[in-house]
C-alpha cells in the first residue's frame, strides 16, 4: 500500500487568549488522509481552521497534540519539506527582479546552478506559460502572471506535493481558467495537490475529494462525488429517446430504439452542499 502524501492523525491546536487564563480551538482532533496523485480540496468558513492546518502540515506552526506526516516523514523535520512546493495566499516577490531572475533566486535557495538552473528555469516559464515576460520585471506583472510565477517557484524543486493557499485569489475568470488547467496538468504529472480555495465551482472541477472543516472539526470528507450526489434520486440519461418512450419510459427502454447512456444519482453542486452542511447562510463563503 502506498504511503500517503499527507496523513494528519487527531490533530488538535490551541491558542492562547492574550491576557486570559483561556484558550481557542483552532483544529480539534483532525484526522484525514490525502492519497498520493489525489488533488485535495480543504474547505471551511472563516476561521474554520484550514490555515491553522495548512501551517501545521508545513512545520510552520507547531501541533498541541496529534501528529501530521508527508509521504511518511514527520512534519516538524526539516526533511518532510523536502519533497513540498508551497505558494501561499498572498505570496511575496521582489518586484525589480524579473520573471527569469526568480526563478534563478527560488532555484539557488533549492541548490540549483549552472546549465541544470538555466535549464530549469526555461521549463517552468515555459510550463506556466510565461516564457515571453522572461525578461519582465515583476512590477509589470498582472494578478494572474505573478500567481503563476508563484506555481512555477513552487515547482523548481520538481516536488511530490504541492499545497495551494487561494491560488486564484483576486485573479480575472481567464487567469483564473488559466491555474486551474495547470493544477490538472499537474495531477496528469503524478504531483500531489492540497488546495484551499473559495472559489466552489473551481474546487468542483479539479478535486477528487474535499475535506469540510468547521469551527476546527471536520464535518464531512470523502470523494466528492458521493458527496454531492443527492439521495434516492436516479437520473437516466438516453440517447435517441422517442416521446413515447418518455412516455413509458419503464416499460419501453428495453424493447425500443433508445439506449441508456448513463445511469447516475443527480448532484447538487459543492456550494449549496458546503452551505448546508456548515449551516451557513445562503452566499459565497470566504475562505477565511
Amino acid at each position: 500500500m502506498a504511503t500517503p502524501a499527507i496523513s494528519i492523525q487527531n490533530l488538535t491546536k490551541l491558542y492562547p487568549i492574550p491576557f486570559k487564563r483561556e484558550k481557542v480551538t483552532a483544529v480539534k482532533d483532525l484526522s484525514l488522509t490525502v492519497e498520493p496523485g489525489q488533488v485535495y480540496g480543504l474547505l471551511g468558513p472563516n476561521g474554520s481552521g484550514k490555515s491553522t492546518t495548512m501551517k501545521i502540515v508545513l512545520g510552520l506552526v507547531s501541533p498541541s497534540s496529534g501528529r501530521t506526516e508527508i509521504f511518511g516523514r514527520d512534519s516538524t523535520t526539516v526533511e518532510s519539506r523536502e519533497d513540498v512546493g508551497f505558494l501561499p495566499e498572498n505570496p511575496y516577490f521582489y518586484k525589480f527582479l524579473t520573471g527569469a531572475e526568480t526563478m534563478a533566486f527560488f532555484g539557488k535557495l533549492c541548490g540549483l546552478s549552472g546549465a541544470r538552473l538555466r535549464e530549469r528555469t526555461k521549463e517552468l516559464l515555459a510550463l506556466v506559460g510565461l516564457e515571453n515576460a522572461a525578461d519582465r520585471r515583476l512590477g509589470g506583472y498582472s494578478k494572474g502572471m505573478l500567481q503563476r510565477i508563484g506555481l512555477a517557484q513552487a515547482m523548481v524543486q520538481e516536488p511530490r506535493l504541492l499545497v495551494l493557499d487561494e491560488p486564484t485569489a483576486g485573479v480575472d475568470p481567464a487567469g483564473s481558467r488559466e491555474i486551474r488547467d495547470l493544477i490538472l496538468d499537474f495531477k496528469k504529472r503524478g504531483i500531489t495537490v492540497l488546495l484551499c480555495s473559495h472559489l466552489l465551482g473551481q474546487v468542483q472541477e479539479i478535486c477528487d475529494r474535499i475535506g469540510i472543516l468547521h469551527q476546527g472539526v471536520l464535518v464531512r470528507e470523502g470523494r466528492l462525488g458521493d458527496l454531492i450526489s443527492i439521495e434516492n434520486q436516479t437520473e437516466l440519461i438516453l440517447e435517441n429517446a422517442t416521446p413515447e418512450l418518455l412516455a413509458e419510459i419503464q416499460a419501453a427502454v428495453g424493447r425500443s430504439n433508445g439506449r441508456v447512456v448513463e445511469q447516475r444519482q443527480p448532484q447538487t453542486t459543492l456550494e449549496r452542499y458546503f452551505l448546508e452542511v456548515t449551516g451557513s447562510p445562503e452566499r459565497v463563503i470566504g475562505d477565511r
